[in-house]
């Protein structure tokens, strides 16, 4: 394509979106930006977070962490363009890890054979055919990689290489996000928005003295689009997708966030969106004791160091929001380099906040409405053996969900005795011809085990998949430290299964778990399963109680329905493409329920300590102490 044909193509596209926008304001109006570097960190800034990496201090290990890592990089190879499937995404996110920590290295050290081989890797990816723009995000990561290296080694690059990294950002970000075909993510409202939205804002701010028209129209859009993930927070920050995508869409989100904030002296806003400022409770809270996640939807087992609570930290003055990530770092091995690709805003973000005296925080609960609502207790911040609880509604309509409604998560004595297997590799997937973003009741998502509601900790009737359009809410709540509770009512999920269904779960004298259903049948018989996933070894003791024991710990499991057994079943898969759970079996039982009737099914989870405990009596739900859902963080 001649150069007259990529401009006229350019202005065709860049007036369409134009004109679809033209009767909103710009929020961006044509100003001139300082020099180079101007994203996340201005010239000479990188002095101040020099003398905060004092031996010793939380945020020293990760700066040592990031050199060490860059130290590796020397050594090898550029990335080369070879995609997995149908993504690039991993080269896009290791070439942002490496061009992040690579141009950190060399501004805070001023060594050059940092300098060198960032350039040698910008180069390269520049180089790339393209960044395939049909899985945008890839896209999007790259250009956020590139747009980096771009603006922080500006003045060190070489003109040869500023002109084909200056095009490459051009030509295969900008330019491409701005093709109707490629660009549906600015309607969305999960990870993608706030992912693709930032890299390109990225790249428009690193290229803007050179086209300053384009680089403004892909800001103010994105100051329009990402507001429609960020209005998915509210009420009370609980995220849409999960924890592991709170990591992703959030951890992007900020990266905008703070990029047009540094240039322009506010957020246009955004920040102002309810619940977006209360997300850090929820990343939080969202960690149990044993350092394991509430991993429910499309979210892996393993915890996550996110730079991002630094950035929530300093913008709501809550320094207890770092408490689990500091804690994280105290056990972090620091002869193994972390490999989070954003981690060098968190030196950006964390210089001004004295992590040697971060306190926990001081409520035991948080409760989050919205889509996805989740409950999350404790008996203790500082205690490992404490009692940790998490419960979910929402619904497997949403995005990267699974059929968990009412699924629950539980630990005690430093062990994760009711666990979610989380998602299975979308790769191992897909390569064998898995339809996986199906999301109607008979899509074949559904057919995934780890996906579909036999394989939570949640009811199962009559054999039958929850309903895919169902929702669950969590009605009530209360932080009362002797009855720590939630109820969820996950009745729309067995619709035309069972008449009613309600869940509580409590945590009773800081010392044992209640998981009560109440459950209401048709005009038909049901029979329904009530099942857990564990990790540990399961003996069962009598038709009511089993003896759980992990890592030399011990569990009681003692259920009070009249007429149920305690079973177990094995959990392995029964299709090809199914990922194997060594290590793992369903504890439960099954009960046949008339039709026309009520029955309640109380399960103890019990840790079983040298002192005899005082097991109170079951009350009904409706006699559970209780205050108003949304709450956030019950004080």
């Amino acid at each position: 394509m001649t150069a007259i044909t990529k401009s006229s193509a350019l202005f065709v596209a860049l007036f369409i979106i134009t004109s679809s926008v033209s009767s909103q304001v710009d929020s961006i109006k044509d100003q001139q930006l300082p020099g180079h570097p101007r994203i996340l960190l201005l010239k000479d800034e990188e002095k101040v977070i020099v003398k905060n990496t004092l031996p010793g201090t939380a945020l020293s290990s990760v700066h040592s962490s990031i050199l060490q890592a860059s130290d590796a990089l020397l050594t090898t190879a550029p990335l080369e363009r070879i995609k997995i499937g149908r993504r690039l995404l991993d080269k896009s996110r290791e070439g942002l890890r490496r061009i992040f920590y690579l141009s950190y290295a060399y501004r805070t050290t001023q060594k050059e054979v940092y300098l060198n081989r960032a350039e040698k890797e910008l180069v390269a990816l520049a180089a790339f055919s393209d960044w395939n723009p049909t899985h945008f995000l890839d896209v999007a990561e790259m250009t956020m990689a590139v747009a980096i290296g771009y603006d922080w080694l500006h003045s060190k690059l070489s003109d040869s290489s500023k002109t084909i990294i200056r095009t490459a950002i051009l030509e295969k970000g900008i330019n491409v996000s701005l093709d109707p075909k490629y660009n549906g993510w600015l309607a969305s409202t999960h990870n993608w928005n706030q992912v693709c939205n930032a890299g390109i804002s990225f790249g428009a701010l690193a290229i803007y003295e050179d086209h300053p028209e384009i680089a403004r129209t892909v800001l103010n859009r994105a100051i329009r689009s990402v507001r429609l993930p960020m209005e998915e927070y509210g009420p009370d920050g609980a995220y849409m997708e999960g924890y592991g995508y709170w990591g992703y869409g959030t951890g992007f989100n900020v990266m905008f966030l703070s990029a047009i904030e540094k240039l322009y002296g506010q957020d246009f806003g955004l920040t102002s969106i309810p619940g977006f400022l209360k997300t850090g409770d929820y990343f939080e809270n969202m960690t149990g004791p044993s350092g394991l996640p509430f991993n429910y939807s499309d979210a892996s087992s393993q915890s996550q160091f996110n730079p991002s609570i630094f950035w929530f930290a300093q913008k709501t003055n809550d320094p207890s929001l770092l408490w689990q990530q500091l804690n994280s770092l105290r056990y972090t091995d620091s002869k193994t380099p972390m490999r989070d690709r954003l981690l060098p805003a968190c030196m950006i973000w964390g210089g001004g906040i004295a992590t040697q005296q971060v306190t926990p925080p001081d409520s035991k609960i948080y409760v989050g409405a919205g889509k996805n609502p989740v409950a999350l207790m404790r008996t203790s911040w500082t205690d490992k053996n404490a009692i940790y609880v998490g419960i979910k509604g929402g619904s497997p309509s949403l995005n990267h969900a699974h059929m968990d409604v009412g699924s629950f998560v539980m630990e005690a004595k430093g062990v994760r005795w009711a666990m979610d297997f989380g998602m299975q590799d979308y790769e191992s997937l897909e390569s064998k011809k898995v339809d996986l973003w199906g999301k109607t009741q008979n899509a074949q998502r559904w057919q995934i085990f780890r996906y579909n509601n036999m394989a939570h900790n949640t009811l199962t009737v009559n054999g039958e998949l929850q309903k895919v359009e169902g929702e669950g809410i969590i009605t009530s709540s209360s932080g009362n430290a002797l009855f720590l509770n939630a109820i969820t009512d996950i009745t729309p999920l067995y619709k035309g299964l069972l008449g009613r269904a309600h869940r509580g779960i409590a945590i009773i004298d800081s010392s044992y778990v209640v998981v009560r259903d109440e459950i209401e049948t048709l005009s038909s018989e049901a029979t329904v399963r009530w099942t857990m996933v564990t990790p540990a070894d399961v003996k069962i003791i009598s038709t009511s109680e089993a003896l759980l024991t992990k890592d030399g710990k011990e569990l009681i499991m003692r259920i009070d329905v009249p007429g149920a057994k305690i079973s177990t079943w094995p959990t392995v898969p029964v299709n090809s493409y199914d990922a194997p759970n060594p290590g793992t079996i369903f504890v439960g039982f099954e009960i046949r329920v008339p039709a026309n009737s009520k029955m309640p099914l109380n399960v103890l989870l019990i840790p079983r300590n040298m002192k005899k405990l005082l097991i109170k009596k079951i009350v009904p739900l409706d006699k559970w102490p209780r205050q108003l859902t949304g709450t956030g963080l019950a004080r």
